[in-house]
């Protein structure tokens, strides 16, 4: 029974940061129709500038309590991240917005390896460690542990998505996505600015993604130019398990991949008499993707179109 509370912790720790992630390939489909694959690689350039600027800190302000650091680490962070996903939707995505869907999917995977590439020449080809700056004493959870970092991964992610769905169902900018989201053409002609809209549908994902990245790499303890590849991956395939284009089912689909994965690599040994190891974790993502892309493409809770952003 312990083993499987702790997955269930575990899958809930790896859950809210594939809800963060999906929540940005999401929102960008509500208003684009496009899946943005350079998704995953702005969460690897949040880690990283966290990273650096954790290491500045250390350098600056040796005795701050590690949770500041980290806060700021993350502060930080999410302009970079902004900076970098606004550049990618002005020059790479806005001027194929009428090209063939298949342009923009050859073009969000060359910026991809692009943002690799670039990160792989200023921090370098080898992983980097993550300090440890947060209490590694455990919190004892009915005969299951849970580290101090990930309870503020946990709070952090919560906060981020009640703070995603009060923007998208009480602003003004919220209803003028939903609008985007549901037909561009009247939203226009309504008054709406679609590029507006775009734009600060990639800057609320962006910071989505800083917050995973760095939290991420501080529940891991390492960060490398390689990084976002994979859990850009699972997050797109928790939007899809969920229902692309619907911001809940993006929440739920991250939770209910972590909790899959997590329940997965803690059991697949007894499952398959311990032919297949935790190492094969990674296995049960795109199970799941092959599974829901088969028997229900439009996902758990479908594409309700008023519903997205």
């Amino acid at each position: 029974m312990d083993i499987f509370i702790q997955q269930i912790i575990n899958g809930l720790v790896l859950g809210s940061m594939y809800a963060l992630i999906a929540l940005g390939y999401t929102m960008v489909y509500g208003v684009l129709n496009l899946i943005n694959f350079a998704h995953g690689d702005v969460l690897m350039i949040g880690a990283m500038a966290g990273l650096s600027i954790l290491k500045l800190i250390q350098h600056v302000a040796p005795d701050l309590p590690g949770i500041v650091k980290l806060i700021i680490a993350i502060i930080g962070a999410i302009p970079v991240c902004v900076i970098v996903s606004m550049i990618i939707e002005r020059v790479a995505y806005r001027p194929l917005r009428n090209a063939p869907r298949l342009a923009p999917l050859i073009t969000a995977i060359g910026v991809s390896i692009l943002l690799q590439t670039l990160a792989m020449m200023i921090w370098g080809r080898s992983p980097l460690p993550f300090p440890q700056i947060m209490p590694s004493d455990p919190v004892h959870i009915a005969g299951a542990l849970i580290s101090p970092t990930q309870i503020m991964l946990l709070l952090l992610a919560l906060a981020a998505m009640i703070g995603l769905v009060l923007i998208v169902e009480k602003t003004k900018m919220g209803r003028a996505m939903r609008a985007t989201a549901e037909n561009p053409r009247i939203a226009g002609l309504m008054g709406v600015d679609s590029n507006r809209v775009i734009v600060v549908t990639f800057i609320i994902g962006a910071a989505l993604a800083a917050i995973a990245g760095v939290m991420w790499a501080a529940n891991y303890s390492t960060a490398q130019f390689a990084m976002g590849f994979v859990p850009g991956l699972k997050a797109f395939s928790a939007a899809v398990l969920g229902g692309i284009g619907n911001i809940y089912g993006a929440m739920l689909g991250g939770i209910l991949l972590g909790l899959i994965e997590s329940l997965g690599a803690g059991y697949i040994g007894d499952l398959t008499g311990d032919f297949l190891g935790s190492n094969y974790q990674d296995i049960f993502a795109f199970i799941v993707l092959i599974i829901v892309l088969t028997l229900r493409p439009s996902g758990i809770m479908g594409e309700r179109v008023a519903d997205r952003a």
